[in-house]
């Protein structure tokens, strides 16, 4: 018979019942120096791996539950104080004794238990939903479970947000296209030494669609934005433009699994989306094009992630075509793979292209500048990268070169 993961919670129901029943925070019980929090979730470690998730996502909401009814009775206490004790101070004592005991019922990862999500711990942290830390990076930046969800309508980042100066080791002065409507004519004096501005961001439209609605797992509908802008700030003989921005918003569909694979890793999910991008700019420097891709991640130990995408162009007329041979340089498809060295460091290096002599790598390194007061962690990072290849931009797409960036990001928004 399945063992109720709230059977372990029973001496701080008691005190939340003695605390209800109490006429002053004076009759409150003590609240005991240690509870057996073993079988307030460890019930869930011998169950069967269908059972485990829903057994461990049952006690989650009944910690919940248990800090909500804290904060109704403290409440409640604030707006009845006794002759001796300002409300506050009553108030405090009684969430501060209760803390207490809750931090003693919060599980201690086990050996050998990694936070990979379905794998791990559903419970109570510090942070809650997206930002709860219990979780691997992959199931809060998807929201892959129950437990890593966040509400809808709600901005996350997605790509790396950042600030950079740039410099490169030649520039696209004269922009070409096998389209003679979108090849540029004069060149233009362009510095080497730019301003690399990057904005991502997205918002979840829904969850649950085709998942079981009992279950743990959430698949979800996303909708994106992404603004990258190359700004000749030092270029005044310019008047310092903007030289190329390019906009992709893009839908995607994500759907968890939670698939062993070799060597340890989890397939942790798959999805599909839709994307455009364009620089927005006028003949003969106007750059656009339409792609549908198929992608997946994976997982090791919340160290290792991989993360993979397919796509296919989408036909347009070949008359407005501002680059009909982009899929020749920028390729099918791209392959990215993170790794958590530390707490504060990571490293991330993509590969596009269609393993041909065109393509690009990316290589990016960023770190942690600090976390803020409190528990609170800090989403501020140094941010270097290194690019070298076709495409760095979509005015680029055909041109060849390598670029070293050093600025801020935001990562964990």
């Amino acid at each position: 018979m399945t063992r109720s993961p709230l059977k372990g919670a029973a001496p701080l129901l008691a005190l939340l019942s003695g605390l209800a029943g109490a006429q002053t925070p004076a009759a409150a019980p003590d609240v005991p120096a240690r509870l057996d929090a073993a079988t307030a979730w460890q019930a869930c470690l011998g169950q069967p791996d269908s059972e485990r998730l829903g057994c461990f996502d049952a006690w989650a909401r009944g910690q919940q539950a248990l800090i909500t009814a804290i904060e109704e009775k403290a409440r409640s206490v604030e707006s009845s104080p006794t002759r001796n004790e300002a409300p506050s101070a009553q108030a405090a004592a009684v969430r501060g004794e209760v803390a207490a005991a809750l931090a003693t019922t919060q599980p201690e990862r086990a050996p050998g238990v990694t936070a990979s999500g379905s794998a791990g711990i559903v419970g109570v942290g510090l942070e809650q939903g997206c930002r709860d830390r219990q979780f691997s990076d992959l199931s809060r930046f998807w929201e892959l479970e129950s437990g890593s969800s966040c509400p809808t309508f709600g901005l996350r980042s997605f790509h790396p947000t950042t600030v950079s100066l740039a410099a490169g080791d030649r520039m696209n002065d004269q922009p070409s296209s096998p389209n003679p409507v979108n090849s540029a004519t004069t060149p233009i004096a362009y510095g080497k030494q730019e301003m690399r501005l990057s904005l991502s961001v997205r918002t979840k439209l829904a969850s649950g669609l085709l998942t079981p609605a009992d279950g743990t797992l959430r698949d979800s509908l996303w909708v994106g934005y992404t603004q990258q802008s190359y700004w000749q700030v030092f270029n005044s003989a310019l008047s310092r433009p903007f030289r190329n921005t390019d906009h992709s918003p893009e839908v995607i569909y994500v759907y968890p699994t939670t698939l062993k694979l070799p060597g340890g890793w989890l397939w942790r999910y798959s999805g599909a989306g839709l994307v455009h991008q364009s620089n927005g700019q006028s003949d003969p420097l106007s750059r656009s094009w339409n792609r549908a891709y198929l992608m997946a991640g994976f997982e090791h130990d919340n160290r290792l992630n991989l993360q993979l995408r397919l796509w296919q162009r989408l036909r347009e007329n070949s008359a407005k075509d501002n680059n009909p041979d982009i899929v020749r340089y920028i390729g099918r498809g791209d392959i990215t793979l993170g790794w958590n060295i530390d707490s504060k460091n990571t490293l991330r290096a993509t590969y596009t292209g269609s393993l041909n002599k065109y393509g690009s790598t990316r290589l990016e390194w960023t770190r942690s500048l600090g976390n803020g007061w409190g528990n609170s962690f800090s989403g501020l990072r140094l941010y270097t990268a290194v690019f070298h290849g076709y495409g760095d931009s979509l005015l680029d797409y055909n041109f060849r070169r390598t670029v070293f960036s050093i600025g801020l990001s935001l990562v964990d928004f």
